[in-house]
């Protein structure tokens, strides 16, 4: 071998990539692809995560935490390595944990992800009619691109809390002989004015109304009822779920793509999807906290709401609903939670936006994420000057890509980004402020906050082995 081949050898990294590993067994890849492609399908909202996560929780022996605590304090339990145990935050968050052969003062290995995706919200008064159509008026969620969210078919999901306080789960458009919901556009023919607007007024928020119901409601008589498309549109829902108008006003509802995941491109290397920012990387957190059997540290693995506007609520990572669980296990274990708290290390698992040669101006390609070559290691986001970002340390950079390589995972270092083009955020502040080390890991993403995002099957696995690395 050359000198200069030498030392290219000892100097310069080689980004691993999908086709050159021969550590990752291609039918495993493959086989963990269709699970996680059933799992998007079962989970388009935060309550369908928490939901779909019950049966596995009792299939591995979690135990609630509040029982399992009870016996600790009345002196009948001792926690010990293995234990698992978990914590439903209102339907919409949870905490899974496996108690670790280490003193709970040595610290715990974090991982938090979100469960929730951008969407389109019902408003609380959604139902009007014009012209003989009924419309369901929404309010989105999150950062979308509106125009993205015309011309799809779309369900409706979420939950109805009646006035006798009984709930009703709604789900409409994702069994293929339901009907579906559908935002109309208008034709290129008289689209003239429409055209000029700016790509980000395309389509106005208040235009996001869903075609909902276009016959009247018929009593057997020839009597014209006012607003009988919308009155028609309540009597159907009040047949299938029992609830009225005013049902709305305390209701969760959304509307979401009403299509399944699929494999992307003819060589099926990639799987298309609603909803993969972050439900990919809680797959991975998830399927890695199931599998954690006796490790060292404690695991705490979190999955939590609200990130896409800004992580506020109590189930939202600014809330102290992870922290609140962290005293109460450290009280049952006998530690310190102070101690706890500054021992501990996390990653917060989320997505990052991958490289694509179609929009290369918005990218620094040096330092983008690409796909197919694992996932990757975000030190910082935030927009421009790092603003509204916590920035990882050499220290715990370096202790965790040393974990990752031990283990032979792929990965790769990202920025959201070039530097005065935008940028975006992640829960990794709210853990920070606990005193925690943390850093970004997830998964590239093509078309992020779309209707239907791209990621790779490598990736989505390389993510998966990264958080069992972390807990092993």
């Amino acid at each position: 071998m050359s000198d200069a081949k030498t030392k290219q050898k000892e100097l310069l990294w080689d980004f691993p990539v999908a086709y050159k590993n021969k550590s990752y067994d291609a039918a495993e890849v493959s086989s963990f692809a269709e699970k996680y492609k059933t799992y998007l399908d079962s989970c388009k909202t935060e309550r369908e995560f928490v939901k779909y996560a019950e049966p596995f929780l009792k299939e591995h022996g979690y135990v609630p935490f509040e029982s399992a605590a009870e016996e600790v304090r009345n002196g009948t339990k001792t926690l010990k390595q293995g234990d698992k145990l978990y914590f439903v935050n209102r339907k919409k968050a949870l905490i899974m944990c496996t108690i670790g052969s280490r003193p709970i003062n040595d610290g715990l290995r974090i991982t938090v992800s979100h469960v929730d995706s951008p969407r389109l919200d019902l408003k609380p008064f959604p139902v009007s009619e014009d012209s003989d159509i009924a419309y369901l008026k929404t309010h989105y969620y999150g950062g979308i691109r509106k125009y993205q969210w015309v011309t799809i078919p779309l369900a409706l999901h979420g939950v109805v809390v009646k006035k006798d306080g009984s709930s009703v789960e709604v789900s409409i458009g994702e069994n293929p002989q339901d009907p579906v919901l559908y935002i109309s556009d208008l034709l290129p023919h008289l689209g003239q004015e429409q055209s000029e607007r700016k790509l980000k007024d395309g389509i106005k928020g208040e235009e996001l109304k869903a075609i909902a119901a276009t016959i009247p409601f018929m009593d057997g008589t020839d009597e014209v009822i006012q607003n009988g498309v919308k009155l028609n549109l309540l009597h159907l829902l009040n047949e299938k779920y029992g609830f009225t108008e005013k049902d709305f006003l305390t209701a969760e509802l959304s509307l979401v793509p009403a299509y399944n995941a699929r494999d992307v491109g003819l060589d099926r290397s990639l799987v298309g999807s609603y909803g993969q920012d972050d439900r990919v990387c809680a797959f991975g957190a998830f399927m890695a906290e199931l599998e954690a059997d006796k490790p060292e540290y404690t695991t705490l693995t979190v999955f939590a709401d609200k990130e896409e506007i800004g992580s506020y609520g109590p189930t939202g990572m600014s809330s102290d609903f992870m922290l609140n669980f962290i005293e109460d296990l450290t009280e049952v274990m006998g530690g310190n939670v102070n101690r706890v708290l500054r021992a501990s290390n996390a990653l917060s698992t989320d997505v990052d936006a991958a490289y694509d040669p179609v929009f290369s101006s918005v990218y620094d390609k040096q330092n983008s994420c690409q796909l197919n070559r694992g996932c990757v290691i975000t030190k910082y986001t935030g927009a421009r000057g790092k603003s509204g970002s916590n920035d990882a340390s050499a220290e715990l950079m370096s202790m965790v890509t040393r974990i990752l390589d031990e283990n032979n995972v792929s990965w790769q270092i990202g920025e959201l980004g070039a530097v005065d083009v935008g940028g975006g955020g992640t829960v990794a502040l709210y853990i920070a402020r606990f005193d925690i080390n943390v850093v970004d890991v997830g998964v590239p993403i093509l078309a992020m906050h779309s209707p239907f995002e791209l990621a790779a099957k490598y990736d989505i696995y390389s993510l998966y082995r990264a958080v069992a690395a972390f807990y092993r």
